[in-house]
């Protein structure tokens, strides 16, 4: 700008020079203040979405940062855990990593960061404005006359002062019903984990016995070879132990295939890649409760408890504040400003002026509306999510203790099959039953054996909607 003026006052037009004279007293100090603002603002950098960022944001998690992470986490119900990688992995220690390294987390913790910037918008005031003029007499009668200017400021405020403090609390409690809302992410997260690590358990153990199974059988089947080569048996014995082979072998292939499935998962919920191998913990066991709780046990505080209600109720006190704030903002827009300016015949005037918008047809109504609207939607959603809560925890219940009942008798329908086996095996022995009927009663066995394990797959599951719905710990595992 300097040199630019300098330019035009080594001009040979008389205009010129008038322009720069008053431009070097009053011009200079606006654009110092225009410049200021612009070097104080904040610059744009980009960042690109490509092959490298993906590579780099996808990288398999460092397990000595996850230790250290575990052990500063800060979570309404998940404590800080040792994690020690040689020992095995518990289910607790899957949720911790989980909530730790679980990618869709991320996301959703950004949105923390959307929520804290619209905190800082909600109490920003708006910029005065600064206006200024310049008249330079250039014909006519100009005799003794000078260079007319004027400059002002003008600043919308008063409606600001009246609505910022909604505003303020509007974000403010925005803020805490996302944050709420991450740690209610989190924790569903967490027990994803957990869940996804009794059922490889599980799996673990239905495949064990079916292989344990499958190999008796094929020694079985090698020793009945023989003796039908002596002709001490048939070939009708031989096809009876080959199909029943073949039905825990195909078993076997169902059970490894579910496994696969569910390693892969609990990888995806934890963050880590599908080739990587997630050691857990030996001889673990399944969630255990001494007392089930009873329908009002888990509804008492759930409230103040399940991290969604209360999200739920922080945004509803969101709602509350921009209702407020819209139905302040009906006040007339209000515009106060100053001025001082010079004309041709060097009369110098300063004065100030107001300016009212009249509220003949937007009087904020339509803004009024949508927040009462939006209010009264996350009112119904609360009590809606609190009764659904009631449903779901009295389901679960019912569904924990009919299981029970179901392990119960399977237990029993074990020990029943266990001796009809070893009567068949006499029977089969002594030559009073066929070794069809015989393998017939060993894979019903297998098969009851395998029916134990996954009720106690579907309680452990239950067990886990159970912590879900009542937003705490319930059951221990061993």
């Amino acid at each position: 700008m300097p040199g630019l003026w300098v330019y035009c006052s080594s001009s040979s037009f008389p205009i010129f020079r008038k322009m720069s004279s008053c431009f070097s007293k009053t011009a200079r100090l606006s654009c110092v203040l225009l410049l200021a603002g612009l070097f104080s603002c904040a610059t744009y950098q980009s960042k690109p979405i490509d092959q490298v960022a993906v590579s780099r944001r996808l990288v398999a998690p460092s397990m000595a940062a996850i230790r250290v992470k575990a052990l500063q986490i800060r979570h309404p119900l998940l404590k800080p855990r040792h994690i020690d990688f040689a020992k095995g992995l518990s289910a607790g220690d899957a949720a911790v990593i989980a909530v730790i390294a679980n990618p869709a987390l991320r996301a959703q913790r950004d949105r923390l960061g959307v929520a804290k910037a619209q905190l800082i918008q909600a109490g920003i005031l708006p910029n005065p404005s600064f206006s200024y003029s310049l008249d330079v007499p250039s014909g006519g009668s100009d005799q003794g006359t000078v260079n007319a200017y004027g400059f002002g400021i003008d600043w919308n405020i008063l409606k600001s002062l009246l609505t910022r403090g909604a505003k303020v609390d509007a974000a403010r409690a925005q803020e805490a019903s996302v944050n709420l809302d991450i740690a209610w992410a989190e924790w569903q997260v967490a027990e994803s984990a957990k869940l996804s690590v009794y059922r490889v358990v599980m799996l673990q153990k239905e495949l064990r016995v079916a292989q344990r199974e499958e190999n008796a059988l094929r020694k079985n089947l090698e020793a009945i070879r023989k003796a039908v080569a002596e002709g001490n048996m048939t070939l009708v014995d031989l096809d009876a132990v080959d199909a029943t082979l073949r039905r825990i072998h195909t078993t076997v292939l169902d059970i490894k295939q579910k496994l696969k499935q569910e390693k892969l998962a609990l990888n995806r919920v934890m963050g880590f890649p599908p080739s990587s191998g997630v050691p857990l913990k030996a001889g673990m066991g399944l969630p255990t409760v001494k007392i089930l709780p009873s329908l009002s046990g888990i509804m008492k505080g759930i409230e103040n408890r399940r991290l969604d209600l209360l999200a739920l109720r922080q945004g509803y006190k969101s709602r509350e504040a921009s209702l407020r704030e819209a139905v302040r903002a009906q006040f007339p827009n209000i515009s106060i400003g100053f001025s001082h300016a010079r004309d041709t015949t060097n009369v110098i005037t300063t004065g100030f002026g107001v300016s009212i918008s009249l509220p003949f047809f937007d009087r904020n109504q339509g803004r009024i509306a949508i927040e009462k609207a939006g209010r009264q939607q996350l009112y119904d959603e609360y009590m809606d999510r609190v009764f659904q809560a009631r449903a779901d925890a009295a389901s679960i219940l019912a569904d924990i203790r009919s299981v029970d009942k179901q392990i119960a008798a399977a237990h029993r329908a074990v020990k029943t099959q266990q001796k009809l086996v070893h009567v068949s095996y006499n029977g089969f022995l002594e030559g009073n039953i066929d070794a069809l009927s015989y393998y017939n009663e060993v894979d019903r066995l297998t098969t009851r054996r395998l029916d134990v394990l996954k009720l106690e797959q579907n309680l452990a599951d239950l067990y886990v909607a159970l912590e879900i719905t009542a937003g705490e710990y319930i059951g221990s595992s061993k």
